[in-house]
């Protein structure tokens, strides 16, 4: 079997570009930019017809398999390329795999849309096209879910629990962290949110996560292979 993840990690191709490295897999990257209009081209409307980036091709025995949608790659990546033993990040239960669920549909209806604003109105765009009114209307909204996120946060760690989905970092984890990463912008926001901040720096700060950046550096398609 071949695994190949077509997108730039300065994008919603980040998840399960961080999930196969977490998960120690072997795949190619082939980092097609948005922005430059590789993903209009016929060939990789073939493998998504919207054109967008994250596409991921897992060449199996019985036929290839092609997912589009970030947190639908993610989340296959664990139920099919991870092990259900409690170590790794993949669900090793129903309840955990609930989790799972829960937390990625919960983060694209609820976070990402006003994290994203956030993230091109202080920070992406140039200073010039940015309009801090929309940036700072999103970090109202942001607070919402937020407060959630943190009560969660709370609950767990009455519980014993520093992660989401229990003892340790899940991918319910991974989708909600590769998100909520694009509001740190709004620090105020943060702060006022410490358990969640604090979360979010443990994320960001895995071995996993940062071998994904560094792999993402590379400006031709790439080969990632366990150690």
């Amino acid at each position: 079997m071949s695994l190949t993840i077509y997108g730039i990690a300065a994008s919603r191709a980040v998840r399960p570009l961080w999930a196969a490295t977490e998960l120690g897999l072997d795949f190619v990257h082939v980092p097609l930019r948005y922005q430059e209009g590789a993903t209009r081209s016929a060939p990789f409307r073939a493998l998504n017809p919207n054109g967008h980036i994250p596409v991921l091709v897992d060449a199996r025995p019985e036929g290839d398999v092609v997912l589009w949608e970030s947190m639908a790659c993610t989340l296959y990546l664990a139920r099919h390329h991870g092990r259900p033993d409690g170590v790794g990040i993949s669900p090793a239960t129903p309840a955990e795999d609930a989790q799972a669920l829960r937390w990625s549909f919960w983060t694209v209806s609820e976070l990402e849309k006003d994290a994203l604003t956030v993230l091109m109105h202080r920070r992406a765009m140039p200073e010039a096209e940015r309009k801090p009114e929309l940036a700072a209307a999103a970090e109202k909204r942001l607070a919402v879910p937020l407060a959630v996120l943190e009560g969660e946060l709370q609950a767990a760690q009455a519980r014993g629990h520093a992660w989401l989905a229990g003892e340790r970092f899940t991918v319910a984890d991974l989708c909600v962290a590769s998100v909520l990463a694009w509001a740190m912008p709004a620090r105020e926001l943060l702060a006022a949110h410490p358990r969640s901040a604090e979360w979010l720096q443990r994320c960001l700060a895995r071995p996993a996560q940062q071998a994904m950046r560094a792999l993402a550096r590379e400006p031709g398609i790439s080969s990632y292979q366990k150690q």
